[in-house]
């Protein structure tokens, strides 16, 4: 049975009464009505322990820590590292923001958010939960084979998921554009999903190893970066790669890019 948003069990984490009441509230309106609430992360852990929830919503900042060391501490224990989380925070800095998008979060919702941002935070957790697989014309979505290039294995983690819900099962992993280019001059792949930020080799530079190779030059790459900064992401597209993509990894998104990308 394929599960909707109104069918999630939400863990809400949230220190102040007032903001929880208005998150509560937004959610109703969505008709997401099966929400606990925690206002610390030590009653958040509580509830975890009790009933594990569909999703969880949490803020940055508490009294007993962070919302990123909740997350962490889900993500290091084999029990709870697949709920899909998503930050809500007035937070808006890149700095702040970067170990949450790197850490694969479903979404980061702004305060205040609106029902569309909430909708689609929403979906993403459902994709996650209720694998629908990609249905290709040209080939066998079982067959294809994807190489994916990060350094944090927390996003390499993420990613690895949407795609293995989405029907992917031959997966290779490679921790940076380095290791990666020793594995592509030993085996053949359909599709490279690699990261920009990573150490000694990025992905542009791994991008134009792919196009100046004779052999590789036809493999769609789809890049995932947290850069919102357009002339940068113009530099990226110049490389060669076939398709850019934010990072939280959003599944409804990334499907379609790789029907474009698999389908052309």
């Amino acid at each position: 049975m394929q599960l909707s948003a109104t069918d999630l069990h939400i863990l809400l984490v949230e220190p102040s009464d007032v903001q929880r009441k208005i998150i509560k509230k937004r959610l109703a309106e969505e008709h997401v009505t099966q929400v606990i609430e925690a206002a610390t992360l030590q009653q958040a852990l509580e509830l975890i322990k009790q009933q594990k929830p569909d999703a969880i919503a949490c803020a940055l900042h508490f009294a007993d820590g962070t919302g990123e060391q909740l997350l962490q501490q889900l993500k290091s224990n084999v029990d709870t590292a697949d709920i899909p989380f998503m930050l809500v925070s007035s937070e808006s800095r890149k700095a702040h923001l970067e170990a949450f998008k790197q850490s694969g979060v479903v979404a980061i919702l702004p305060k205040p958010f609106d029902a569309m941002q909430l909708g689609k935070a929403l979906n993403a957790a459902v994709d996650l939960l209720s694998p629908a697989e990609l249905e290709l014309t040209l080939f066998d979505v079982h067959d294809v084979r994807v190489l994916i290039v990060d350094d944090s294995r927390l996003a390499r983690n993420h990613i690895k998921r949407v795609l293995v819900n989405l029907g992917m099962q031959h997966i290779t992993e490679a921790e940076d554009g380095k290791e990666a280019i020793a594995i592509l001059q030993q085996q053949m792949f359909d599709l490279v999903v690699t990261d920009y930020n990573m150490p000694e080799i990025n992905g542009q530079e791994l991008t134009e190893f792919i196009r100046e190779h004779s052999t590789l030059s036809h493999i769609p790459v789809l890049m995932v970066t947290s850069e919102a900064n357009d002339t940068h992401l113009a530099n990226i597209a110049q490389s060669g790669v076939n398709a850019l993509c934010d990072k939280p990894f959003e599944p409804q998104s990334v499907k379609q890019l790789l029907y474009k990308l698999l389908e052309h």
